[in-house]
Formats: C-alpha cells, structure tokens, sequence
C-alpha cells in the first residue's frame, strides 16, 4: 500500500483513507475493520468517500433492518400486482427494472437520497461515456432514467399501500426528489411528432395494402390500439343498433412480435362501446365476405390472428411510399385524440373517443402544443394590427430621438 500511495497515487489531505491515481485520476479509498484492511477504486470522489462512510456499516445495518429488500419487495409486487396489469406493462416494467438492480440488496429504509444521487451519477456517467456513446447505437441511444426513477417510485407507493408490508413501511418516505430527475438528464430527446393529421391519414391509408387500409382505418375512426382493432370479434358488432364493442384484444410477445394470446379485456379493463358511423359500418361490412365459422375475429389472414410483426411491416411500408413524417402504429390513436379534442373542445371529447380514464393520459395523447401557439400567435399578432391600423399616422422622424435630446432628458431625470 505505500508503494501505491507513494508512487502511484497521491493521497487526498482533506479526505483521509482515499488517494487519487496519478496517471488515471481514479481515486481509491481504503478502509480497516477490526484489522483487516479493505479497499476499492472509484470513478469519483464523491463514490470513494460514500464507499468509506458505509462500508463495514451496511451488513450490520442490513442484519438489525426491520425492512424488507427492494428485491423482496419487488417479488411480492410482481406476485400481488401483476395480474391487474395488461402484459406489455407488465414486459415494459421488468425491462425498466435491470438498471435499478443495483439496489435491490438495500433494505427499503437504507435507499436514501443521497444512495438514489450516487445511483443516478454512476449510470449517467455510464451512458455519457465514450464506450457507450461508440457503441453504434444510432438514435436508440438512452436519453435519461426518468422511466427508471418513475417505477422506484411506483414500487414504493405500492409498498407503502400494501397490507404485505404496512407496519415496516410507516415513517418512510419515497427518496425520489425532483432534483434525481434533473440529474438524470443525458441528452435530448429526438423530437418526434405522434398525431397524425386528417390530411397525412389519408395519404396513407392510399399507400397500404387492402387488409390493413381497412384495419388502419377503422383504429383511427376508432381512437383505438392496435390490439383492439386487431382482436376486435364479430361478437361486438352490432349492424341492427350501430354499435360495436371494443373489449377482446390481441396480445403479441414483446421480442419475437408473433400473436400470444387474446386478453379477454381491453388494457384499461374497461369496454368501450363505439358509435358505428357510416365509414365505420362500410369498413366492417367490407370483412363480412371474409368472415369464418371458426375465426371469431373481424382481422385475419387464413382464419389466423395477425402478427404484430407483420402489421408494423405494412405500416412501415405505406409510411416510407406515402412519405408522412410519423412512425409506428400509434399514430392513429394519438391523432383522433388530438382531432377530439379541436373539435369536441375538450378533454371530456377525448376520453369519449379515446376511453381514458383520466384527464391526465387525455391531455397527453391530445397536445395541442404547436397548432394551438400557431392559432394564439396570429389572434394576437391580428389584435396588434387592428390598433395599430387604428392609431393615427406618425412620420418617422416624429418617433426618432436625437442623442442630444436623449442625453439632456437624462441629465435632468438625474438632478
């Protein structure tokens, strides 16, 4: 050790027992328990004086925790809440969960502030580096951890209601602080636009191939999820009553994107009944033809349920021919929300068409951000003209101030 420190590192006079390498400017920290010595390397000082103020102290702590491990209480939730999610949430959550696996060993108690800052310095600092910035990522490159931080506190919530748990959790309190959100901060997001206008709609619905033009259609007539359209049965098709019944949706596997399953319920678990219009009920009479006995499903290719593979492939397709700047299959859900919403005026319109249950998921399927500054911007622009038409005419020289004039109004003001 005092060959290191003499040699290769230098210690640090403000912070004994942490030394910084020469040639690196990586900083060690070493620390003797009951005379056995220990000692790691960290990437910045901050982490060697953290690893030297818990370190010995966190097995002890652990063993006299009267709180369950983030891992055991994340096991529990996936056993208790799970069922009630749709399975992308479910897929979506435990793909979110690997980053926060650094602390699943802590006890609830234990995962404070200042543990949750180094957490989200140590992974920024990761995905800021050369090493990940070279990896040939492309536009998939991570922006923040927000999505990370936002489950920790959904976990904790859930741990602070649940009756598994409700004599340990009292007293504590979830240590995700606005300001972990703003340290997450790794680069921009690309700026990508998700409503489809009526205009776009229709040069893509020109570009697609029969059997998705008409599933396209009728999700944006709709305001619907893919898997709504897709799995949407015969059974909720109402000719005589102009109804139909968006409830059974097609589930898909997340990596291979080939059918699953049918959820016998929507993702909200609420049925949405819809109002069969005109163009609604031409497009589901234009399937009948290809109706089948044993086939339940408005959509399908030989009596067998499509692939999300297989749609997203078409969409893509009709997307690059038609040359309308939005990608993905949720365009059209997020563009008859925001087309409710100018026309109905609200966001009651939207959840009408869309089935939200809150005001909260319409607002931000039905932004109006853009098109609305446009419109507010030439109202006010347009009520600046009108007075200024009205004001009488002023030559220019009556509106010009010499410097003389200007520097005696001055003075004047001084004195």
């Amino acid at each position: 050790m005092k060959e290191n420190s003499t040699y290769m590192y230098q210690a640090l006079k403000n912070n004994p027992g942490i030394w910084k390498h020469k040639t690196s400017g990586q900083f060690l920290a070493r620390k003797k328990i009951r005379g056995k010595s220990y000692r790691k390397t960290f990437r910045t000082i901050r982490q060697a004086i953290e690893w030297r103020n818990n370190f010995g102290e966190q097995e002890a702590l652990t063993k006299k925790a009267v709180c369950s491990k983030l891992k055991d209480v994340w096991t529990e939730m996936q056993r208790q809440h799970f069922p009630i999610l749709a399975d992308s949430t479910q897929e979506i959550w435990i793909r979110r969960y690997a980053l926060l696996k650094d602390l699943e060993d802590l006890p609830m108690d234990r995962i404070t502030s200042s543990v949750l800052s180094s957490w989200v310095e140590r992974h920024v600092g990761y995905f800021k580096s050369d090493f990940y910035e070279n990896d040939c990522r492309g536009r998939a490159k991570r922006c923040d951890l927000i999505n990370e931080l936002n489950l920790l506190v959904t976990i904790f919530n859930w741990y602070k209601r649940s009756e598994t748990f409700e004599i340990e959790c009292k007293g504590i309190s979830i240590p995700v602080g606005t300001h972990h959100k703003k340290m997450s901060f790794i680069r921009s997001k690309p700026v990508k636009n998700l409503a489809i206008t009526i205009e776009h709609a229709l040069k893509f619905f020109a570009h697609v191939k029969p059997l998705y033009v008409e599933l396209s259609t009728l999700q944006y007539y709709t305001a619907s999820r893919i898997g709504e359209v897709a799995g949407l049965h015969w059974s909720r098709v109402d000719f005589e009553n102009k109804r139909l019944v968006i409830m059974e949706t097609l589930c898909w596997d997340q990596q291979t994107k080939v059918f699953k399953k049918i959820n016998p319920h929507p993702k909200n678990k609420v049925p949405r009944p819809i109002y069969m219009t005109p163009e609604i009920e031409a497009i589901l009479r234009a399937r009948l033809p290809f109706k089948q006995n044993d086939c339940p499903l408005v959509f399908h290719v030989e009596g067998k349920p499509l692939n999300y593979g297989t749609i997203q492939l078409n969409y893509r397709e009709a997307q690059r021919k038609s040359g309308v700047p939005y990608t993905g299959t949720h365009i059209f859900r997020h563009g008859m929300a925001k087309l409710a919403r100018r026309v109905g005026g609200g966001l009651d319109a939207v959840i009408a068409m869309t089935g939200h249950k809150d005001f909260k998921l319409a607002d931000h399927y039905s932004k109006l951000d853009e098109e609305f500054h446009q419109e507010v911007s030439e109202k006010v622009m347009s009520a600046i003209r009108l007075k200024m038409d009205q004001l009488p005419g002023e030559s220019e020289s009556d509106n010009v101030v010499s410097i003389n004039q200007f520097r005696r109004k001055s003075i004047h003001a001084n004195i």
